[in-house]
């Protein structure tokens, strides 16, 4: 056991910190879903955003009022979701500002100790993942195609060596 708190609270602040350069709303979060995982119904949206299925419907009916999204014809009572052009653009600069805001989290480490923090980072996902049981919600604002370039996402692994 640690002697001091000094790390919890690092990683505390550091976690605040990056969430308020990211506070994402579950509207943001189901765009980028939706950009990697296209016809998803309602429900399942919801699901991998965390809300529940009244919830994920107000959602996408504020997404399609925007003209972010729209239902589309389905099957029995599933009603896939899809975006629209200006869903895809939304969700692609959502993405890119995403990106660019956490390059400039870790522009001041050097390439070594990016390494050294991707490392730990993988083993940290592994462990949340086990405690959520989720990968889906913990990935849900993630740039998927990125994160699985040159090595397995360690979220999507964790669930395939055994799940929660």
């Amino acid at each position: 056991m640690h002697e001091s708190a000094r790390t919890e609270n690092l990683l505390g602040a550091t976690a605040l910190a990056v969430t308020d350069l990211l506070t994402s709303t579950s509207g943001a979060a189901a765009l980028t879903v939706l950009a990697t995982s296209p016809q998803l119904s309602v429900t399942a949206l919801g699901r991998q955003v965390g809300l529940t299925q009244p919830a994920a419907a107000r959602m996408v009916d504020s997404l399609q009022a925007a003209d972010l999204a729209e239902r589309r014809p389905g099957t029995g009572r599933e009603v896939p979701v899809a975006l629209t052009p200006k869903g895809e653009k939304a969700a692609a600069d959502l993405l890119a500002t995403r990106t660019a805001t956490l390059s400039d989290v870790l522009a001041p480490l050097d390439d070594r100790e990016r390494a050294t923090l991707d490392t730990l980072l993988a083993k940290l996902l592994t462990g949340l993942y086990h405690r959520v049981g989720d990968a889906n919600l913990l990935c849900r604002l993630c740039d998927r195609p990125s994160c699985t370039t040159g090595a397995p996402c360690p979220v999507g692994k964790a669930e395939r060596d055994g799940g929660a």
